[in-house]
């Protein structure tokens, strides 16, 4: 049976730029492409389910495919509908675990210091492998003891002296791993004479989307779209994200792969990097000093997707002493919990082996992205230390050193 609302796939041309653009199928045979398990083999499945092609696990959803379709193609969305139709299901711990992974960082953040010393143990990574497929040779991010909401809660009644306020959207990795981006980023804001107010939200759904557990995604979207109204009200406010695959989320997989309604949100949601140019662009600009570190700056294939990345090198570029280098569009092969999976690692190792080899060919101080698990990624295939967009301003703004983050 047709759905009439996801008909794109009879929009494609067969021009095959998608499959020139992915990574994939360029690091393994496995994958045919996205052109092949997207719209060609769409017309076959709505005709009969059990035509589904096995290969299409072998998918990231970088969502590459789509960024460069002339036809406005949702490739990575057919092959996402199509894995969770249609792909037989088996039922795996792992899978279950990183589907909630917001729920166990919960659960390992107040025993943060033995949780990260054991996530470390090269024993218990060969365990994780062995019975549960998580692969010893990806490590696991740190955890932080306290949330960033918590730290918040002390300063928000300061939040009310300023002009005009955002609406921030932490997510987990702000909340649980990387208070300092947050802390950045509000006093950020703060120095813009713009406050901040953080609304009672949950985990963005990605890393649910990622492992096929849609109803669990869509459990967690109803959430936030209903909390980010309530915290919107009738005012003219913006909200802002400081991770790229989560206002991806946001903007889009909420609306175009969950099917939900997000219409009165949609136009209000920015990533950060257009929202601070934007605001700079009307004067709201702080003094910035220099900051003399080489950079070499990688841009997330899910931020490329919405269009961000010319926001963030513009940012970039107006940090005065800055040597940056802008690395050739790479995808760094992590995609969310994909580089995670122990039958996944290899493939991931391969794609992101481009990115790493030009890396160490720019040989940076520190390298620079958008993305938390393309962080994770170049942190553990290189040994390079990874910073967000937002830690470099502030380090201009602040005047704090590059020791201070590394």
């Amino acid at each position: 049976m047709i759905n009439l609302k996801n008909i794109s796939f009879d929009q494609c041309i067969k021009c095959t730029i998608c499959s020139i653009y992915c990574p994939v199928s360029r690091a393994t045979h496995l994958f045919p492409g996205p052109k092949q398990s997207g719209p060609d083999s769409e017309r076959l499945r709505i005709k009969d389910p059990a035509l589904i092609d096995s290969s299409i696990k072998y998918c990231t959803n970088c969502k590459r495919c789509e960024t460069v379709c002339p036809s406005n193609v949702k490739i990575a969305d057919l092959i996402q509908t199509a894995k969770y139709n249609y792909l037989k299901k088996k039922i795996r711990v792992r899978d279950f675990i990183l589907s909630r992974l917001d729920i166990l960082i919960r659960i390992l953040s107040p025993i943060s210091p033995i949780a990260n010393t054991l996530m470390r143990n090269s024993l218990v990574k060969l365990l994780l492998e062995k019975f549960l497929g998580i692969s010893r040779r990806q490590n696991f991010p740190a955890f932080e003891r306290s949330s960033f909401k918590n730290c918040f809660k002390r300063n928000m009644q300061e939040q009310d002296i300023y002009d005009e306020s955002v609406i921030f959207f932490p997510g987990c990795n702000v909340n649980y791993m990387d208070k300092r981006l947050g802390k950045d980023l509000v006093k950020i804001l703060n120095a813009m004479n713009i406050g901040v107010t953080i609304p009672d939200n949950r985990c963005c759904g990605v890393p649910a989307i990622a492992n096929s557990n849609i109803g669990r995604a869509k459990k967690y979207a109803r959430y936030n779209i209903r909390s980010l109204k309530k915290a919107l009200g009738d005012r003219d406010r913006r909200i802002v994200l400081s991770c790229s695959s989560g206002t991806l989320a946001l903007k889009h997989e909420y609306a175009n792969f969950l099917n939900l309604d997000t219409s009165t949100l949609h136009e209000k949601i920015d990533y950060i990097t257009p929202y601070l140019f934007n605001r700079f662009s009307e004067g709201r600009m702080p003094a910035l000093n220099p900051v003399h570190a080489r950079v070499a700056y990688h841009s997330p294939c899910h931020l490329e997707r919405i269009g961000g990345v010319m926001y963030t090198i513009d940012i970039l570029k107006r940090v005065p002493g800055l040597d940056l280098v802008i690395l050739n569009s790479e995808c760094c092969g992590m995609s969310g919990t994909y580089g995670f999976k122990k039958e996944y690692f290899k493939i991931s190792e391969m794609i992101g082996s481009q990115l790493f080899k030009k890396i160490d060919d720019a040989g940076p101080e520190v390298v620079v992205t958008d993305c938390v698990t393309c962080k994770w990624q170049i942190e553990n295939m290189t040994g390079y230390r990874v910073l967000h967009p937002i830690n470099i301003l502030a380090m201009s703004v602040f005047k704090y050193g590059l020791d201070e983050y590394l």
